[in-house]
Order: structure tokens, then C-alpha cells, then sequence
């Protein structure tokens, strides 16, 4: 294995003999190597490869952002959920759920437990999922000595069934991609910005519209009522994002008869604001 870039001491980039780009981790693999290098495969204890080049991107922009030991165990819980399920899940999901499970983690940290107003129909209505997302907290807590809460098995769940999607369910991949499409457009034209797509940020907006679109298209409103109060001073900080969620919500409402919840209101601020605040940035 010959290093063709060097991300940090604990992860490279190598060539296939097809030339394909390969994500090679093992602890300090990469200390005092320079491109040309090549790596002790008995230090190797990982290779990803994603088929999709922007995806792969976004992958390596990640590995750059979080600890390797979150996306190993990101990893050890998408090999169970393939077996369990018995199908072959989508290569994005491994920059999602590692994602997921890192900012889980660092909010555990910080005392802050985000509930999950789904979990109940989650349980019901994605019930393998949602015991793979028990097991996953199990996993997590073994490694990391950190109990998550259930409402985060129930997240961890939503990924699982959003990377299970394949041509059983086209229709709908069409209708979430247009919604999708839609909803972008609104905020690329209200701010007049050209989104940067290998941003960690813009992918966690796009996911989350994934999420929101699902939901729209299964006429489920969430909102547990437990957000009132910070959606007061989200809108107030991120004024001209919540304005932006504004204009989206009289789109959807209009074309769609369905009307954002506060929470969702909430969340796609967020979003919003940080992935313009990155891209401005």
C-alpha cells in the first residue's frame, strides 16, 4: 500500500489498482510518512472504499473532522445491521451515522439530550431497526463508557431505514428528491449562494430534508412540544434563517397542505444557519 495523501496520523488515502481512491485507518499508520510511502498492513485495521466519488469527499472531509474511533464503531454497527437485515445498506450511511453518533456523544458531554418525538412510531413501525439502534447504544457504551438515551436508538434507527431504500422504493426516492430539490432552491434564491456540496455541512442540511421529506410524505407532524421556548431565541439569533424557514413553510403549506411544526421549524434553522454561516465563512 503506497500513501497517495495523508489526512492525519491515523488515516490515508492510497490508489486501487484501478486507480479508485481507498480510505485506509489504523492508529499512527501515517507518523513520519510522507506521499510515497508505504504502509505496514499489520497497522491497517480498516480500508473504506465508497463507490461514489462525492461521497468519498465528504467522507474524507469527515474522517478530518471526528475521531477514528467514532466511525470504527459506526462501522461495526453497519456490519451488524447488514446481517440482521440481510441486504447490503448504502455507502452514505457510514458518513451519517458516524456523524450522528459524534455529535450524540459531544452533547452527551455538554448535559444536552435531544428527544426523539418519533420514537414511538419507530418502535412500531421499524421495529428491527429500532432493536439494531438498542444494540448500537450497547456497543456505543462499551466503547466509549457513554449511555446514550433511547430517543438516540430511535435516530440511530431513522438512518438505518433512510440507507435501506433501494427500487422497492422508487416513487417515493422520487417524491423525496423533489421535495429536496424544492426546499433547496428556496434557500440557494433567498440567499443567493452557490452551496458548497462537499461541505459536512450542506450533507447534514440534506439529510435532515431527507428526514423532513419522509415525514411530509407520510403526513406525520412532529412536534412534541418541548422546543417552544428555544425556537424563541433560535429566531431571534438566526433571524434571517428562520425568516428563509418562513417562505419555505408557505411553500409547503401551499402545495403540499402541510404546515412545519415548531420543532421542525427549529431544526431546519439550525441547518440553515450554519451551513450559510460556513459557506459565507
Amino acid at each position: 500500500m503506497i500513501i497517495h495523501r495523508i489526512l492525519n496520523n491515523n488515516v490515508v488515502i492510497i490508489l486501487d489498482k484501478d486507480d479508485k481512491e481507498c480510505v485506509v485507518c489504523g492508529k499512527g499508520i501515517a507518523f513520519k510518512k510522507k506521499i510515497g510511502d508505504s504502509v505496514d498492513s499489520k497497522q491497517v485495521n480498516k480500508v473504506f472504499i465508497l463507490k461514489d466519488q462525492s461521497m468519498n469527499e465528504k467522507f474524507k472531509q469527515l474522517l478530518l473532522n471526528i475521531p477514528l474511533e467514532h466511525v470504527k464503531i459506526a462501522d461495526e454497527i453497519i456490519t451488524l445491521a447488514e446481517e440482521r437485515l440481510g441486504k447490503r445498506l448504502n455507502d452514505s450511511l457510514i458518513i451519517s451515522l458516524s456523524d450522528h453518533i459524534h455529535t450524540s456523544i459531544t452533547r452527551y458531554y455538554d448535559g444536552i439530550e435531544i428527544k426523539n418525538a418519533m420514537l414511538w412510531d419507530i418502535k412500531r413501525f421499524y421495529e428491527d431497526e429500532f432493536e439494531i439502534g438498542m444494540d448500537a447504544l450497547d456497543m456505543i457504551e462499551k466503547s466509549f463508557n457513554v449511555r446514550l438515551p433511547d430517543d438516540e436508538a430511535g435516530f440511530i434507527a431513522l438512518h438505518i431505514v433512510n440507507a435501506s431504500m433501494d427500487e422497492s422504493n422508487m416513487e417515493q426516492i422520487i417524491d423525496i428528491t423533489r421535495i429536496i430539490q424544492e426546499i433547496s432552491n428556496i434557500v440557494k434564491y433567498y440567499f443567493r449562494i452557490e452551496f458548497d456540496i462537499n461541505s459536512v455541512y450542506y450533507y447534514r442540511f440534506i439529510t435532515h430534508l431527507k428526514f423532513f421529506a419522509q415525514r411530509l410524505i407520510l403526513g406525520k407532524i412532529i412536534d412534541d412540544g418541548s422546543s417552544d421556548g428555544l425556537l424563541d431565541v433560535v429566531k431571534v439569533k438566526y433571524h434571517t434563517s428562520y425568516k428563509c424557514v418562513g417562505k419555505i413553510n408557505d411553500y409547503i403549506k401551499s402545495k403540499y397542505n402541510y404546515e412545519l411544526s415548531l420543532e421542525e421549524q427549529l431544526y431546519l434553522t439550525i441547518h440553515i444557519e450554519r451551513m450559510i454561516y460556513k459557506s459565507k465563512r
